[in-house]
């Protein structure tokens, strides 16, 4: 069925319209929510909580080609949110031997750094933009539009964010 339709339907209080909906993005959501959280618990939890917010607001999508946009905007709050309350926590070290395998430790350590590791040093904005440009396909407009910035400011972040990951990669570390 037409997604404009579907829309329409879920917007009057057809359950199963707006469940087939939200069905067709569900993946793309996982994968945007992991990319912030990095376990599957929490993206799975960001997934649950795009549906309950958007099945809640489906009323106020004024524009139903932009549902995916939309879905994709209250997912990557909620995983910038999620973010920032782990940020308020402080984890101690557990009590363990440093002596024991202290040499060997630094020698298992591997060289190279993925993308993923570079991305996470990456500030919240970068991360957003370069995610919806390079893995989603989103064109600069639309992430502006998504993530309500101006169009300059958004192409000046995925300027210094894909800088910032040049400069990483020269350097063979992280930010």
């Amino acid at each position: 069925m037409d997604i404009h339709k579907l829309v329409k339907k879920a917007q009057k209080g057809n359950d199963k319209a707006f469940l087939e909906l939200f069905q067709q993005y569900e993946e793309s959501i996982y994968r945007i929510a992991y990319m912030y959280v990095k376990n599957k618990e929490d993206a799975l939890d960001i997934v649950q909580d795009t549906a309950y917010q958007s099945f809640k607001s489906i009323g106020s999508l004024r524009e139903p080609q932009y549902i995916k946009t939309w879905l994709f905007k209250i997912a990557i709050n909620r995983a910038i949110y999620i973010c920032k309350q782990r940020q308020k926590i402080i984890l101690f070290p557990t009590d363990y031997k440093e002596h024991e395998n202290a040499n060997t430790c630094e020698e298992d350590i591997p060289l190279s750094v993925t993308l993923q590791q570079l991305l996470d040093d990456l500030d919240t904005n970068e991360k957003s933009v370069i995610t919806l440009k390079y893995y989603e396909g989103y064109t600069i407009q639309a992430i502006a539009d998504m993530l309500e910035l101006p169009l300059g400011s958004t192409k000046t972040i995925l300027y210094r964010g894909l800088g910032k990951l040049r400069q990483s990669l020269k350097r063979g570390e992280t930010l």
